[in-house]
């Protein structure tokens, strides 16, 4: 059984002398906090209880009338690995913004073209290609760290996930090698990817193996939130609706459309000088996207 321990659970396990494999077999749990070495060491027979399940399991009927909706298996799984996440990894949120102005002009040019070619050129697009580019300027992004925290696994593709909003659950396809596609072939396949997860027709191969993910709320709303790292990623780019903001420019006031940036790390591996130098260039990235191309002209050469 392969067992999810913070490095200081495995270190007070080790004083303690509890073995946790041994630990995770008797009570069946693959997620362990110290909670659950302090149970054993006090030898009590009943299930341990670190995940406070004790305190929900209230009769909500006592106070009015409810109603029951089972959760459906992705939905289970899903809120399984999110609090297994949120409560293992020690989790930052910096949090940017990056002018939109270009981005807007450099759409608005090529709807002509989008219609001829039958693709929406969404904003999104864009971010895909510029978190690319900073994964490979960034490498400590593009990674995952060993269960047991020792060891930092770099990766030398550039897979982005798209988390989509479906009837059944949050879903996040896998955009290949993003990199070294343009803008027009990322778009498309965004939106292909997204047609099929909300119809339920991505395949198992289409998900996993991400360098990062981007949760996107902007087609919703929102001016920040923490979206919460999703294992083995060590980042995860959060953005919401884009505002109009007053900007000083030029001796005067100017109206700039702004996107939030909310970018979640694991401080284990990242720190709060990586994250900010990360947005800073994802920011200039988004603010001159003559610089997207160029760099997919220089990722193909390579």
């Amino acid at each position: 059984m392969s067992i999810n321990a913070s490095p200081s659970t495995r270190a007070y396990a080790r004083q303690q002398g509890v073995d946790l494999d041994a630990l995770a077999s008797n009570t069946g749990r693959q997620t362990l906090a110290r909670e659950d070495v302090d149970w054993h060491l006090s030898g009590e027979h009943a299930a341990p209880t670190s995940d406070h399940s004790r305190y929900w399991n209230v009769d909500h009927s006592a106070y009015g009338a409810v109603s029951e909706e089972p959760l459906g298996r992705m939905a289970q799984v899903a809120a399984k690995n999110l609090a297994a996440a949120n409560a293992m990894i020690p989790q930052v949120t910096h949090h940017d913004r990056a002018d939109m102005r270009a981005v807007e002009a450099f759409r608005a040019g090529l709807k002509a073209e989008a219609a001829e070619r039958g693709t929406r050129l969404t904003a999104l697009a864009f971010h895909v290609k510029a978190l690319a580019q900073c994964l490979h300027e960034f490498p400590r992004f593009n990674a995952s760290l060993s269960a047991d925290g020792e060891t930092l696994h770099l990766k030398h593709f550039v897979h982005i996930g798209i988390a989509v909003d479906t009837p059944n659950g949050l879903m996040v396809p896998v955009v290949r090698d993003a990199d070294r596609k343009g803008l027009w072939q990322i778009a498309a396949e965004i939106s292909d990817l997204a047609a099929r997860a909300q119809a339920r027709k991505i395949r198992a191969e289409e998900m996993g193996g991400a360098s990062m993910s981007i949760s996107s709320l902007g087609g919703i709303g929102g001016t920040a939130f923490t979206p919460i790292v999703n294992p083995p990623e060590v980042a995860i780019l959060g953005l919401t609706r884009m505002e109009t903001v007053p900007a000083w420019e030029n001796g005067d006031w100017t109206p700039v459309p702004m996107v939030p940036l909310d970018l979640s790390y694991d401080h284990r591996v990242l720190n709060g000088a990586d994250a900010a130098r990360f947005l800073t260039r994802y920011a200039a990235l988004i603010g001159d996207p003559r610089k997207l191309v160029l760099a997919n002209v220089a990722a193909r050469a390579t």
